[in-house]
């Protein structure tokens, strides 16, 4: 190599600074090539790659995920592709041989006056609520409320499975031209991101998995990645409540010193897995795995997860346990997490039966009069109540019994009828169930405070009838289904829609003006389906978040990784 002379400079001078340059560099060259190579080597590797790599470079590293050549070529191909690939990953058809009508004249007519409820709900809320979140046949008009952070369409984004399901075609179609046109998700309010994601996400998604449009995969995705903020907290818990539009996260005001609320943080495993399916973005997954991880780390009470802990230190606030309200789907979504996983999540799993066993040890009780119930605990003392939310609890212990201890599954699947059975026994004398009842003082399932007598048109009680009768096709369960189907129709049927009650034991009833989002998206597709042939949304392809929006079963033998 020849070195040009420059002014002033000898050859030899030159050289031996150059050399001295040539050796600096290589030197610093070295070491920023093992710094950057130490940080991609360092177990969190994924979550390092992520900051360092742009978007469109960040391997997708979801359970099943290929390389990152398998994820380039994944890009290239037709997003329908995608669809169809998930479509051979079903068992069966999601709709059935032929929508799920059963062959029996008298249930097809039930099934069939289930389907005419839905319409006239829908086209009440249609004409007199389009656009809102929820409808109030009495006064006529929509209404907003303060739980979805400025987000509109509540009970059209919760209805959109449900009328797909029915054959509702051009009632779905309007539905999906409002996503299409008017679902605005630049809202800058406050949110529960629990109600968040388990209607709009879980509709979402639900509406996507159904029927291939994209519009509602990106839509899902959009709004998952505005919920993300909720979780910047010292333990990686979210709060309660998130604005939509600043990122800013806080918890209810109600909770006990600024806690996060069990069923909250704990329903959200479903649709974030999912969403990495989705997006192909490990971030959603990594999530809800945190939460996981930290559970299974804290001591528990008697093998019981109290109600609040504290997205700060991590500890639980208070000694109170409920599997009803504040509890309830955080134990739901055990189960239905390891059943989502194809049966391959063990520490849900384990995580569910140890779960239960204590709620059998603490919790389950039997009255004077032979009824199975769920106390509540509080600090070590029962408190002999059982909301109509727990409810939902014979279902999801029925799901789970042919999974748990051989010499345990006939127990289960006893204790899931036993409990269905109180919650039937609820129901009295409208034939329709009080808000919590108790079962001291004399009581047997009955609602002894005023405060407790009302129906809000919950699903739980006729959930767990839908999967009693799927279990065990025991014909009872269809009849008690029905007649829950004449007490809506006798005293929640008005003239522009259904409402709630005040009082269940009041045979003049009094209405509450709510026609409430959940009463479409659950009660009546529970119904319809309770009224169906079992391979409409088979069990053994679909699981149903506590919204009732069912999500597919994972399939490692046929993973798929959808991206945007």
């Amino acid at each position: 190599m020849v070195f040009r002379k420059l002014p002033g400079v000898s050859a030899s001078g030159m050289g031996l600074r150059l050399s001295q340059k040539f050796v600096f560099l290589l030197f610093l060259s070295g070491l920023v090539t093992l710094c950057f190579g130490a940080l991609f080597f360092l177990p969190d590797s994924v979550r390092l790659k992520r900051i360092f790599l742009s978007k469109t470079e960040t391997q997708p590293v979801t359970v099943g995920s290929g390389s990152e050549n398998d994820v380039r070529e994944h890009l290239k191909r037709p997003k329908d592709q995608d669809y169809k690939k998930f479509k051979r990953c079903l068992l069966r058809p999601p709709l059935g041989t032929d929508d799920g009508k059963p062959s029996d004249p008298k249930t097809n007519e039930r099934r069939e006056k289930v389907k005419e409820m839905m319409k006239f709900a829908w086209d009440n809320y249609k004409r007199y609520a389009w656009g809102k979140n929820e409808l109030q046949p009495l006064t006529r008009n929509g209404h907003i409320g303060n739980m979805f952070g400025g987000l509109r369409g509540a009970s059209i984004i919760d209805s959109l499975d449900t009328l797909y399901i029915m054959g509702l075609v051009e009632e779905y179609n309007d539905a999906k031209d409002w996503v299409q046109t008017s679902l605005d998700l630049n809202s800058n309010g406050e949110a529960s991101l629990f109600e968040v994601n388990i209607r709009y996400v879980g509709g979402l998604l639900s509406a996507y998995y159904l029927t291939g449009e994209e519009l509602f995969k990106n839509k899902a995705v959009e709004l998952g990645e505005k919920l993300l903020p909720a979780f910047n907290t010292p333990t990686g818990i979210p709060r309660g409540v998130i604005n939509l539009g600043s990122g800013t996260s806080w918890s209810w005001g109600w909770a006990s010193a600024g806690s996060s609320i069990l069923a909250e943080f704990g329903t959200l495993h479903l649709e974030f897995v999912h969403l990495t399916e989705l997006s192909g973005n490990p971030i959603y997954t990594e999530k809800v795995m945190n939460i996981r991880k930290l559970l299974n780390k804290i001591e528990k009470p008697h093998g019981l997860y109290p109600n609040f802990l504290s997205p700060v230190s991590g500890n639980w606030v208070q000694h109170h346990v409920s599997i009803g309200g504040l509890g309830d789907s955080f134990y739901e979504y055990l189960i239905k997490s390891y059943l989502m996983s194809d049966k391959t999540d063990d520490d849900a799993k384990k995580m569910y039966y140890s779960a239960l066993e204590a709620i059998e040890a603490n919790l389950v009780q039997k009255s004077p009069g032979g009824l199975t119930y769920m106390a509540e605990w509080r600090g070590g003392i029962l408190d002999h109540k059982m909301g109509h939310l727990a409810c939902f609890s014979g279902g999801m212990i029925g799901i789970g019994a042919d999974d748990g201890a051989p010499e345990k599954r006939q127990h289960y699947l006893d204790l899931a009828a036993e409990i269905t059975h109180t919650c039937h026994e609820s129901y009295t004398p409208t034939k329709l169930g009080p808000e919590a009842f108790r079962f001291d003082s004399g009581a047997e399932a009955t609602a002894t405070r005023l405060s407790d007598r009302y129906y809000i048109l919950r699903p739980e009680v006729i959930e767990s009838y839908m999967y009693m009768w799927r279990l065990t096709h025991d014909p009872k369960y269809r009849e008690w289904g029905w007649e829950a189907v004449q007490a809506l129709e006798e005293h929640c049927r008005v003239e522009s829609g259904f409402s709630g009650i005040r009082d269940v034991y009041t045979l003049t009833v009094s209405h509450d003006n709510m026609q409430q989002s959940f009463f479409l998206s659950e009660t009546l597709k529970y119904l319809y389906l309770l009224f169906s042939d079992d391979d409409l949304l088979p069990l053994e392809d679909w699981v149903f978040n506590t919204e009732a929006h069912p999500l597919p079963i994972v399939r490692k033998r046929n993973h798929l990784i959808f991206a945007l």
